[in-house]
């Protein structure tokens, strides 16, 4: 298998974890711990893993002059990016909120048009058009909102998270080419660490640990070592051998991995309008995904 089918691979595994999370992580919060408290533990127990594996992995050091550039992949990639996303998942719905991310690919294609220059071909502009009217037909379909306490400041909150992952592929784009991803993603989880700890804190300090159900005990576990650790490692893997644009229109993929989620625990159900939704998405990767003879990547 060749390096950019693996990283298709990567990216495709990222999206099924992403799909499960969004409930997962609802069940969590806001009943059991507050979405900044989540986040504390979600990055540090990150940071301890990162770390571990580091050692195991090839030794380089990073120049002085990109510290600012992880400092900032820090920032949009996991401060800003989790403060955002699960503090906006705590007020709306988790419907909604895939709703939201899957602006992403749109806010991704548009900056790296302007940042580094990424021409905008028509086959991906239509891909990205296809997956979104897909994605968005398949979560809002007879779907509710009455879990939703604030829908209005989460789905801001949740769009604002969009666009700081949008600027991260963007950036971290740039480390991928330079080091080997276990080279710097520890650097980017310990200071996107010390952002967090302020705000999650008091949220932490605030988690009844002794009267915790077994089960949420296993849904935080699995947010920390797969919808994190696991999710950032393959992340970055596919973005070695992929442009962010590419990477980011996989996001279409998590509401659909989510409905088959739901399905199979018999909490949903198939129709005609999710299947012809689903057909949109994959259309619409395989044509954001598509490598032509003449380019790089």
């Amino acid at each position: 298998m060749s390096k950019r089918s693996w990283a298709l691979v990567a990216a495709t595994l990222v999206s099924i974890i992403y799909g499960v999370t969004f409930t997962i992580a609802k069940d969590v919060m806001p009943k059991y711990v507050d979405a900044f408290g989540f986040i504390v533990m979600r990055v540090g127990g990150s940071v301890l893993l990162f770390w571990l594996i580091s050692f195991f992995g090839p030794k380089e050091k990073i120049d002085k002059q990109d510290f600012s550039r992880i400092i900032a992949a820090a920032f949009f990639g996991v401060a800003l990016n989790m403060l955002t996303f699960f503090k906006g998942l705590s007020y709306t719905s988790p419907i909604m909120g895939a709703v939201l991310m899957v602006t992403t690919p749109m806010i991704v294609l548009v900056l790296s048009a302007f940042i580094i220059k990424e021409r905008m071909e028509n086959r991906k502009v239509l891909g990205i058009i296809l997956g979104l009217a897909g994605t968005i037909t398949l979560i809002l379909y007879g779907k509710s909102m009455a879990n939703a306490t604030n829908a209005s400041l989460g789905n801001v909150l949740v769009f604002i998270n969009a666009v700081s992952y949008a600027f991260y592929l963007i950036i971290v784009k740039k480390l991928m080419d330079k080091y080997n991803a276990f080279t710097f993603v520890k650097w980017i989880y310990t200071f996107g660490f010390l952002m967090v700890l302020p705000f999650g804190w008091n949220e932490f300090q605030a988690i009844d640990f002794a009267h915790l159900p077994t089960d949420i005990f296993w849904k935080i576990g699995f947010v920390v070592v797969f919808s994190t650790f696991l999710t950032y490692l393959l992340n970055l893997i596919s973005m070695r051998e992929l442009k962010p644009t590419t990477v980011a229109v996989f996001i279409y993929l998590q509401p659909l991995f989510a409905t088959v989620f739901a399905v199979s625990l018999g909490k949903d159900d198939l129709s005609l309008v999710k299947l012809i939704s689903a057909v949109l998405i994959f259309v619409g990767v395989y044509l954001v995904t598509q490598k032509k003879v003449t380019s790089d990547k």
